[in-house]
């Protein structure tokens, strides 16, 4: 066993796989969407997950602000989707989607939508975990999911 390091830490998360997910979020009518692999259940009753956004994420201050979030959790087919939202700030584009109930965008052709509330914000090191409770839920069983592991999409 070695000291824990930075650089050792991301070495030994990167060989868990995960699921991708993107977040998103509708701010006075601008859509914004944020790519993200630490997503998990938390509760069944209530119906809770969980996910982490980097204290110094471009459009933190956007989703520490917003009451209801978009999971979309991707398929493989969604590659190109989880790069162009793990940019700075990317702009909605011609990204296919609908509408939630309550006006939040769900990313057309992903394997499950969740549609969210938020329920609690913790701050956590150098991150912010957002735990919200699912309010409705969807999904696509003819798809498969993305998944990353060791740096890399599978």
């Amino acid at each position: 066993m070695k000291k824990i390091n930075s650089s050792l830490f991301k070495s030994v998360m990167s060989k868990f796989p995960t699921g991708v997910a993107i977040i998103t979020i509708n701010n006075n009518n601008n859509y914004f969407g944020k790519t993200v692999n630490s997503f998990a259940s938390v509760s069944l009753n209530p119906p809770l997950v969980l996910f982490s956004l980097e204290k110094q994420s471009s459009s933190l201050k956007d989703y520490t602000k917003s009451s209801f979030f978009g999971i979309n959790i991707l398929s493989r087919k969604q590659k190109k989707l989880s790069i162009f939202f793990s940019k700075l700030k990317p702009k909605w584009g011609d990204t296919k989607f609908f509408l939630s109930k309550n006006n939040i965008p769900l990313i057309e052709g992903s394997v499950a939508n969740l549609n969210c509330k938020n329920n609690k914000t913790i701050i956590q090191g150098d991150h912010i975990i957002f735990i919200c409770k699912i309010l409705e839920g969807q999904i696509n069983t003819k798809l498969r999911p993305l998944v990353y592991l060791n740096s890399n999409y599978l």
